[in-house]
């Protein structure tokens, strides 16, 4: 009996442990708005140009690259939905032209087309070319051009069951000092895929946590402040290579909100197709931020 005891009450703090350690903190208001943004975060990720769709990303020699199921083209990819030949992806100095295989039927925007010069990402409007269930799309990195492939209809969108977040907790969210740079600087950025981009920081944020101070660089992103920053929880409870924020810009008094409750995971926490930054030396924090999305169960 005794026994039985001490095994209830140590199941009654265990219990009272995890309901505490996992309790949501802040007003209803607060916690609805985060639930509510994680919720419309994964209704993206589902997207057509959504990040779970990705089952290719290929980069293009100079020349003729053909591409098709069949594994002796240049670019392949294994379904039976798709024939041995589909295309060839004519790369040119800066232009890339796709060439059909003229049994197969291609569009773009609903039109068939038989030769095409594709724009890529970084014009804004990339040219998106059809065939059933999947969708193709040239991307440009540094000087170099890929092929990213979608399928609408791969397992992963089917199969995703969510990801793993930090309780909401509003005191992550931070009110930091926004330190301009005079004129904004330009700035080296690297990528998963070994290759850096260049990027404009208007400037940096300072802040403190648990005492210490901290700075973020910020890339400018439009109405909004990017960061790509690494912490202590990388690795272990969060994607290792680091996660992204959001912010809106400086307030008239140069305050800057970071809240680390939509801190997320990068593309390329799903996918390998992905060609994500990387935290620079002055973007890695020294501290937990344990607010925000977790890793557990990711690709």
């Amino acid at each position: 009996m005794k026994g039985f005891t001490l095994i209830l009450i140590f199941l009654l703090v265990v219990i009272f442990c995890f309901c505490n350690t996992y309790k949501e903190k802040g007003s209803p208001e607060y916690i609805k708005e985060i639930n509510d943004w994680h919720k419309k975060r994964i209704e993206n990720l589902k997207k057509e140009n959504g990040w779970l769709n990705l089952v290719g990303l290929f980069f293009l020699k100079e020349g003729d690259n053909k591409f098709g199921s069949n594994y002796q083209n240049d670019f392949s990819i294994k379904d039976t939905a798709l024939p041995d030949y589909i295309c060839t992806f004519r790369l040119k100095d800066t232009v890339v032209e796709m060439i059909s295989n003229p049994d197969i039927e291609l569009k773009v925007d609903g039109k068939k087309v038989d030769r095409i010069i594709l724009q890529h990402d970084m014009t804004g409007k990339p040219t998106v070319v059809s065939y059933k269930s999947y969708r193709w799309f040239i991307i440009k990195r540094g000087e170099k051009f890929a092929l990213r492939v979608r399928n609408l209809d791969a397992p992963l969108v089917k199969e995703f069951q969510g990801i793993e977040r930090y309780p909401v907790n509003e005191e992550w969210k931070i009110v930091a000092d926004f330190i301009p740079y005079n004129p904004p600087k330009e700035i080296l950025v690297p990528s998963i895929i070994g290759i850096p981009e260049k990027e404009i920081s208007p400037g940096k944020v300072r802040f403190t946590i648990k005492g210490k101070v901290f700075e973020l660089e910020a890339i400018d992103s439009g109405d909004k402040l990017f960061f790509v920053f690494a912490d202590e929880t990388n690795g272990d409870e969060t994607y290792g290579a680091g996660r992204f924020l959001y912010a809106d810009k400086p307030d008239s008094l140069n305050r800057v909100i970071l809240d680390f409750n939509k801190a997320y995971n990068p593309p390329c926490a799903f996918t390998p197709y992905a060609t994500c930054p990387l935290p620079t030396p002055q973007n890695t924090l020294k501290v937990r931020i344990e607010a925000g999305e977790k890793s557990k169960g990711l690709h």
